[in-house]
């Protein structure tokens, strides 16, 4: 192929995406089961916010942290599904190089902003449990949106950093790309640079933006377990732990996941294993996460019933 960005010696004007392009005879039950999952993530998501928007007993720090995090998770799945079905509709599996860049970044930003965000919301659940007559003071309207804006910024700003050490490789041939997405691990791998550097910096980007955010989220909630702990009374404890039960099963999920996929060496043992954790964090991950909240949250049940009601009359 000729270079059409001579400017970083880029032979490689666009790549072929291998994830699901091997499996021919599935292509139409993939479509329609990753599109049913995509509308159920988009209904599931903007039901959260429309409810916590609407119901004025919704407005408080936890919910407004909620509300963003399903807003990621829109922007999200939107990022990789749409791609995705495109290819299994068509067949064509091609991306052009800029198409690829693109997708790698908003993936990388918005996965970047939901470790931070989660972490923002296990700081929430550790000051509403182990500090509560601070709380209103350190979780004023203020400070919530600051901690939001602050985990949007700070992963779009880290994988922007990402895109542009990514954007100066030279790409010089194989073009298949061995995922469903752009993804970091296999797309340097294609470069023709020195493959010490790259596992260098799939490792400094995974300790900044991954495992920062995760020994902060550990953190905030071994102090709430030691708080629940002391808790004499049963039912204390568990209305205590049912405070933050729903956001602890989402951080266990997706950092189970990203962990095992970004800070494991990739081997060609582990390689097929990864794809599919890969789909666990990517694609399942938003559909469960408004169903988790909704199922487990008393405050949301009761909104959606009012909700209901409402419609009804």
């Amino acid at each position: 192929m000729t270079s059409q960005r001579q400017g970083n010696q880029t032979s490689v004007t666009e790549f072929i995406l291998l994830g699901f392009g091997d499996l021919p005879g599935l292509q139409v039950p993939l479509f329609l089961l990753f599109l049913v999952i995509y509308l159920v993530t988009m209904v599931g998501n903007i039901l959260v916010i429309v409810l916590v928007v609407a119901d004025r007993h919704l407005h408080t720090p936890m919910y407004f942290f909620l509300c963003n995090l399903s807003c990621l998770e829109i922007c999200y799945s939107s990022t990789l599904l749409l791609q995705l079905l495109a290819g299994l509709l068509t067949g064509d599996w091609t991306i052009s190089f800029t198409g690829c860049l693109t997708q790698f970044y908003f993936f990388g930003a918005l996965a970047g902003s939901e470790c931070l965000l989660l972490s923002v919301m296990s700081y929430d659940r550790y000051l509403a449990i182990c500090n509560p007559l601070h709380y209103a003071a350190r979780m004023s309207g203020r400070s919530c949106l600051q901690l939001a804006l602050g985990s949007w910024i700070g992963g779009f700003i880290a994988c922007g950093i990402t895109t542009v050490s990514i954007s100066q490789l030279t790409f010089c041939g194989p073009n298949s790309i061995d995922h469903f997405f752009c993804d970091f691990i296999p797309l340097v791998k294609l470069s023709c640079n020195d493959p010490l550097l790259m596992d260098m910096l799939a490792f400094t980007v995974a300790l900044i933006v991954l495992l920062v955010p995760f020994v902060l989220t550990l953190g905030s909630y071994i102090c709430i377990l030691r708080t629940i702990l002391r808790i004499r009374s049963t039912i204390g404890r568990q209305k205590a732990f049912s405070t933050c039960s729903s956001h602890l099963i989402v951080v266990s999920i997706y950092y189970g996941a990203l962990l095992i996929a970004y800070m494991f060496p990739t081997t060609d043992l582990l390689s097929d294993f990864k794809k599919v954790l890969s789909v666990s964090y990517t694609i399942l991950t938003p559909l469960v996460n408004p169903l988790i909240y909704a199922l487990r949250n008393r405050e949301v049940q009761e909104a959606l019933c009012k909700a209901c009601r409402e419609l009804r009359t």
